[in-house]
């Protein structure tokens, strides 16, 4: 038996994992946080990662009774879209602007300017918005030009941590198509949308080279992999987002939709084909497996709940038992956009949360229900969009994320979806980890990361199903959430978009 370690450096956190490698059993398990922060400036020092990546290894290996020497390959899943950028000596210039950051969205706007949507979409498969790497590259070239002047290497999370154990600057195709600078269909890069930001500049030289999903970066050889008392003959592989890495731990296929419940909230699924939507609602992001997982995140999910446990004096288990109780036979009882923190899809860089329908008699079992069905609404517009394109989302509607156990989550996503919901029966918060573990055994058996995941796949059950409720009902409910979700906060003022 063969050691492997996949790690998930998320906003929040770095988990480290350790697995049999032939059967993917987990060995012991230990995170680290890292610094917090959020919108609208959200950014964090990458040495903190690194740090907090140091903290939880031996943790792990303690755990799982083994030395870091022992572990034979690892791979690196990490947020996607943080901008770290370097010097020519590979010094950090800046705080890594991350996933979250939306001081940009002016930039954003400006790119969409210079091509239009459906030209940024033919191009990257994407149209740009605060989130994307290519934003905050144009906000660092416009608001730090002393800075920007030194950029000699523009790296993503993953690749930046992958580098700091193997010297070597590269990347996943899947953490790629995340950045608005990487055509998805023909796997390269393209500077040309680069150049819209700076023309004088040679970006080919500054990009990692793209890895194929079931390459290895190299070897964990480097003065810092040492320090973590890593063989140097430890295998590396390629990595990728944490997203993508999910999607691997859960043995994800066509025809099954994923919703994240995280801090911020995601939809996903499974294509052979590139899936591209000129409106920039959804990401056409590659995966980890040489296919395409077109998806959409919002900002606002888990924290929504516990903003509202807060504000209501209930822990997260109260609150889920009060929107359980709920009456939804209630056709006008209050409905939440939960835009609370700016939001992404829709991109509402201005935007805060609007709980419309109160009245005199509007209970607490209401007030709750709002909560959850603000966050799983605004994430069904993404599930029904995918469909629009062509998505199959005839297989299994999964959860996981952090808040993927709530119960009160689960209930409304089985009646909005309109479908049963089924759960991992692994711990759903180590999934990027698991993930990238995923892609550590490939390397280390000489595998592919698809036929891994396969192996790793596990039991995905049924939790719940959706209660019996007549089609008008459900449309009734769609039709207001549109009418609340579409007005926006502008400058501190209310206005219809």
């Amino acid at each position: 038996m063969s050691v492997v370690m996949g790690v998930d450096s998320s906003t929040q956190s770095c988990t480290v994992t350790l697995h049999e490698s032939d059967t993917g059993a987990l060995l012991g398990t230990a995170s680290a946080p890292h610094p917090p922060t959020a919108p609208p400036l959200s950014e964090q020092n990458p040495e903190a990662w690194w740090s907090a990546l140091v903290e939880a290894l031996p943790r792990a290996c303690e755990r799982a009774g083994c030395k870091p020497s022992d572990i034979a390959a690892l791979s690196i899943a990490a947020q996607h879209h943080g901008m770290v950028v370097l010097d020519r000596s590979d010094r950090i210039l800046r705080p890594a602007k991350l996933w979250n950051d939306t001081t940009s969205f002016e930039y954003a706007h400006q790119l969409i300017s210079a091509l239009g949507r459906e030209e940024w979409a033919t191009r990257v498969g994407s149209v740009p918005n605060s989130s994307l790497t290519i934003a905050k590259v144009a906000w660092f070239a416009a608001r730090e030009p002393e800075l920007f002047a030194q950029l000699s290497h523009l790296m993503l999370p993953h690749d930046w941590l992958t580098f700091q154990l193997t010297g070597l600057k590269t990347t996943d195709r899947a953490d790629a198509s995340g950045t608005g600078y990487f055509n998805l269909v023909d796997n390269r890069w393209r500077p040309d949308v680069l150049e819209l930001v700076d023309s004088t500049v040679d970006w080919e030289l500054m990009l990692p080279v793209v890895m194929g999903p079931d390459q290895s970066a190299g070897f964990a050889d480097t003065a810092r992999a040492a320090e973590l008392g890593l063989d140097s003959r430890t295998l590396v592989g390629c990595g990728t987002g944490d997203q993508a890495a999910a999607a691997l731990a859960l043995g994800t296929k066509p025809g099954d939709i994923v919703v994240s419940l995280g801090t911020s909230g995601t939809v996903y699924g499974q294509s052979p084909f590139p899936v591209i939507d000129p409106t920039g609602f959804v990401e056409g992001a590659a995966n980890a497996t040489g296919g395409f997982q077109p998806i959409v995140v919002t900002l606002n999910a888990a924290k929504v709940t516990d903003t509202f446990g807060r504000l209501m004096g209930v822990n997260h288990e109260e609150l889920s038992s009060l929107a359980i109780a709920a009456d939804q036979s209630i056709r006008d009882r209050p409905l939440l956009a939960s835009f609370l923190d700016t939001e992404r899809s829709p991109d509402r860089p201005n935007s805060r949360g609007l709980l419309g329908g109160l009245s005199s008699t509007t209970s607490r079992e209401e007030l709750a229900l709002a909560a959850f069905e603000g966050v799983v609404l605004g994430l069904h517009r993404g599930f029904v969009r995918l469909r629009e394109l062509g998505v199959d989302a005839s297989g299994r509607l999964l959860i996981t994320g952090g808040a993927a156990k709530s119960q009160g989550y689960q209930r409304v996503i089985a009646n909005i979806f309109s479908h049963a919901v089924s759960m991992s029966t692994t711990n759903g918060s180590l999934d990027s980890a698991r993930g990238a573990a995923i892609q550590a055994a490939a390397v280390l058996r000489n595998a592919t990361v698809a036929s891994v995941s396969h192996e790793w796949a596990p039991a995905t059950p049924v939790v719940v199903e959706p209660e019996t409720r007549t089609s008008g009902f459900l449309e009734g409910l769609l039709e207001r959430y549109e009418r609340i979700a579409d007005v926006e906060a502008l400058d501190g003022m209310w206005s219809i978009v």
